[in-house]
């Protein structure tokens, strides 16, 4: 069975995700694969074409000024798609292809804007405050107005939930939220 766990930015899906996989599931990583991508040398180039860059710099920081430049507008970001996007969908259904699990978890943000929940067969929303996104996202180093653009490009978190299978709210402790993901497990398991 392939779990499609989705959310909007700060909300927690890769928490989720990685407990699923500490109950057994095989996780496919979108953003994962997207970094992995961007890090290839010919597409760094695409992308420097693109937007008419010539900087060096590592991977990370790459990714870091790609992101300041693309997030300043839905055409930037829809430019940088066009790109990446196919050559992301095309891996996550050779990894889909390949895994070995009982269950498949798929983290993919834009699980259902990309047109990847056709491809599984359960859609698990991670929901969470606003203020805990924020709060969570500047952990990481995100400042307010990264967040609120990042939030502000994805499908709205209403939208997603309207869309869900299952909903884990991961406003509370830790360990409510892994009591919902093992309920969540143990019935697709029982399913599949």
């Amino acid at each position: 069975m392939i779990l499609g766990v989705t959310g909007s930015f700060g909300t927690g899906k890769t928490t989720v995700c990685q407990m699923f996989k500490e109950l057994g599931a095989e996780v496919i990583d979108a953003d994962e694969i997207s970094h992995n991508i961007l890090e290839k040398d010919e597409i760094q180039n695409q992308v420097k074409k693109l937007f008419n860059l010539s900087f060096q710099q590592s991977p990370r920081e790459f990714r870091s000024q790609i992101a300041k430049i693309v997030f300043k507008s839905k055409e930037n970001i829809q430019k940088l798609e066009k790109i990446l996007h196919p050559l992301i969908i095309k891996e996550i259904k050779e990894e889909i292809s390949k895994a070995k699990g009982k269950i498949v978890v798929l983290d993919a943000p834009l699980l259902i804007e990309r047109g990847l929940d056709k491809i599984v067969d359960k859609i698990v929303v991670v929901t969470a405050s606003l203020e805990n996104q924020i709060s969570r996202a500047q952990k990481r180093g995100f400042s307010q107005k990264e967040v609120l653009e990042r939030i502000e490009y994805q499908l709205p978190l209403s939208e997603k939930l309207k869309r869900g299978d299952f909903i884990v709210d991961n406003n509370g402790k830790i360990e409510k939220t892994k009591e919902q993901v093992r309920k969540i497990y143990e019935l697709c398991k029982a399913k599949s």
